[in-house]
């Protein structure tokens, strides 16, 4: 059943993800979906965030804020989690970040984003001596800009004195972070999670020498995931599109959602927890998740396709 978190004179916030032992336990969809709803309680203040993250199983909760830069520490006696709060409307500094889009040298190698950069720098030092002696299986999530954040700060644990680098990263709507050189540095698990037309994970452009890192897992125009490139992501595309604006909505901003991006891979999280009930194994990250892309300066042929 899932769980309702009630404020004042606002729509309850509504979390399905129930979390009783280890993370690694959970199959790759449940890990999804909880990092996808951590990702969106994330958008919360604070109050709200730690009755949401009880309520998933994380009562231990910590925001760590500077500048209008944010992200939540979720843990409980089994892990550690860390999610990077998104692009919010009124938040002259997320606004900043987004359109900052001028690439600088990295503290790894090659270049990044420096709006996105200096969201993490703002937070980092902060992070960094919270995470510095965590002994827990640690994650990385977020939504949008938060996707972005989550990716470079998962990145910088490798290079401190963080006791353990991060288990995994699942990011959703992120924007391209980096070039080739800095997306290819670090190897990590994360699984980037892309909705159909989402016009978020299509900038900053290729053209300008930014690549995604990561598995991509494609959602359709029907919210279905499926392994698509080329012409069959561009007409599937085109057929979100199109249907979009038969409701009178651009469909390149309403599939940007994080609540989209959770309606979607709920019911694929409980198929795949009922098959397992009847004895069936768990659907593998990699039966669902492209490719990561080559470690070459040219675009794969996903990143052709959301050009």
């Amino acid at each position: 059943m899932p769980s309702l978190i009630k404020d004042h004179d606002e729509v309850p916030l509504v979390v399905h993800s129930k979390v009783t032992g280890p993370v690694e336990n959970l199959s790759f969809l449940e890990k999804s979906l909880l990092f996808a709803e951590l990702s969106m309680v994330s958008y919360n203040d604070e109050a709200e965030a730690t009755r949401a993250a009880i309520a998933i199983g994380f009562p231990d909760v910590t925001l760590f804020d500077n500048d209008g830069s944010q992200a939540f520490r979720f843990r409980n006696d089994n892990d550690c989690i860390i999610a990077c709060r998104g692009t919010e409307p009124n938040e002259w500094n997320d606004i900043q970040a987004d359109v900052d889009a001028t690439a600088v040298l990295a503290e790894t190698v090659g270049k990044v984003h420096r709006g996105f950069k200096k969201e993490v720098d703002d937070l980092w030092p902060e992070l960094e001596t919270a995470l510095t002696d965590n002994d827990l299986p640690l994650w990385f999530c977020g939504h949008s800009l938060g996707g972005a954040m989550a990716t470079i700060s998962a990145g910088r644990c490798f290079l401190s004195h963080i006791a353990c680098n991060p288990s995994a990263l699942f990011t959703y709507g992120s924007p391209r972070v980096g070039d080739n050189a800095y997306v290819n540095y670090v190897e990590l698990d994360h699984y980037r999670w892309v909705n159909n037309n989402d016009i978020v994970t299509r900038v900053p452009p290729a053209w300008l020498g930014y690549r995604h890192a990561g598995q991509e897992v494609y959602l359709n125009r029907n919210g279905i995931i499926r392994k698509l490139t080329g012409m069959r992501r561009f007409m599937d595309r085109a057929r979100g599109f199109a249907r979009g604006l038969r409701r009178w909505k651009i469909d390149h901003f309403s599939d940007h959602s994080i609540h989209n991006y959770i309606d979607a891979i709920l019911p694929a999280a409980q198929e795949d927890a009922s098959d397992r009930r009847h004895g069936e194994a768990a659907t593998k990250a990699d039966e669902l998740a492209m490719p990561a892309p080559e470690p070459k300066g040219e675009p794969t042929d996903s990143e052709e396709a959301v050009r």
